[in-house]
């Protein structure tokens, strides 16, 4: 009884609120959002950054000068902007706005994704050597580099490739923005990441010690649009100021393996073996997209699971056929919602066939890169002195050190 007198008591000390006799709501708090001045203010500095690297890579040759730009880069794009907004996540904004028609693209988004790569066409990765926020925390903690197996790293190498094509595909469906949810560095930026993600993150960045920007090399998807890009420069870093002279002190200076010696003695070979080969090669091509768009098309179904409302209703049918209870939140969500199972399903087909009308597009992107990838090996050009790969080049400016040769005022 005196239990029972307490919640009484309780519930008159304690009244429920009443909402039709005069209660005024609140009103809305809503966090201050940076105006459209502040977001063109990020794209002056990001031109003006690009800038002062172009300058100091190709025309100062000022190592030091672009360490510095990259300490300014961190400091602002990274831990100021707190990685937002950036030029690698863009490009699923880019992507988002080409195949949706109720997505509309903040101009900023889209001067961040084309900058950059203007600049790789006019003067290579600057981009990479000094203004990405995340290629300057990893550019600044290469202490011992080692160099990695021709193999192996050719390997890695296509990991981006994979990755561009489901990021463009992932966004475009409208799914998941798989850069931004894997960014490794965001959340350090940020302190606010899954810490799974800042494990991911510390990792890298302790491996960085010994092979330098794994995540630029490695993983990186708008890394891939720089280099192909950057192979077209019209002006692109050099490792002598001058005419080279073949002293070699270059060869092994590049942590990157960028740099492509001189090859003036040509392997003598018959012209129908060079022929047999350079068409076999080339016949490869259409090959190996044509199989990737049948592969990547059979996996659409499994890739549309990336979609949160395709999970949902796969759970929803296991428990419709099966009798497996949906247990998730999503599932007890929609429970309540008052949807039918049948709208769902619909919605799940239309995702599906979604995915099944991109896929094959990611496909042929992968086997035509693989196969041109593979041409190129066919084609040998004579070169007189060592000179940067202008496509893995990140503009770093490593080599100057190691390159004798002065200009003469």
């Amino acid at each position: 009884m005196l239990v029972w007198h307490s919640i009484l008591y309780a519930q008159q000390r304690f009244p429920r609120p009443e909402f039709e006799s005069g209660y005024v709501y609140p009103a809305n708090q809503l966090l201050n959002q940076r105006g459209p001045v502040w977001e063109y203010m990020d794209v002056a500095v990001l031109i003006g950054a690009m800038l002062a690297t172009s300058w100091l890579a190709l025309k100062k040759r000022s190592r030091q000068g672009l360490i510095w730009v990259s300490a300014f880069s961190l400091a602002y794009f990274g831990f100021y902007r707190q990685g937002c907004i950036c030029s690698v996540g863009s490009v699923q904004n880019i992507s988002l706005a080409l195949f949706n028609d109720n997505y509309s693209m903040p101009l900023s988004a889209l001067l961040f994704f084309m900058i950059p790569l203007l600049f790789a066409l006019a003067f290579g990765r600057v981009f990479c050597a000094g203004v990405c926020p995340l290629g300057a925390m990893q550019e600044l903690t290469g202490f011992k580099p080692v160099r990695i197996h021709k193999s192996v790293e050719s390997v890695l190498a296509a990991i981006p490739f994979i990755y561009l094509g489901l990021a463009v595909l992932f966004a475009a469906t409208e799914s998941q923005f798989i850069i931004c949810r894997y960014d490794p560095f965001v959340g350090i930026f940020r302190l606010d990441a899954p810490y799974t993600m800042i494990i991911f993150g510390s990792l890298l960045l302790l491996a960085g010690i010994f092979v330098n920007r794994p995540y630029c090399r490695y993983l990186c998807p708008y890394g891939v649009l720089q280099n192909i890009f950057s192979r077209f420069a019209y002006r692109h870093l050099t490792i002598t100021p001058a005419e080279c002279t073949n002293c070699r002190l270059c060869e092994e200076c590049c942590p990157y393996d960028a740099i492509i010696p001189s090859d003036t003695v040509q392997v003598k070979e018959r012209p129908e073996v060079s022929r047999k080969r350079f068409l076999l090669y080339l016949l490869m091509i259409p090959v190996m997209a044509a199989a990737g768009a049948v592969v990547l098309y059979n996996l659409a179904p499994a890739l549309s699971t990336v979609n949160s409302n395709v999970r949902l209703a796969r759970e929803i049918r296991l428990e419709t056929e099966k009798g497996v209870m949906a247990i998730s939140k999503a599932a007890v969500a929609f429970k309540e919602s008052g949807k039918t199972e049948n709208d769902l399903f619909i919605e799940e087909l239309q995702i599906t066939e979604r995915f099944r009308k991109g896929a094959p597009w990611v496909g042929i992107f992968l086997g035509l890169s693989l196969g041109i990838s593979l041409f190129g090996l066919t084609i040998r050009n004579v070169r007189t002195e060592y000179k940067p790969h202008q496509g893995r080049c990140f503009s770093c400016g490593k080599c100057f050190k190691y390159c004798p040769v002065e200009v003469k005022i």
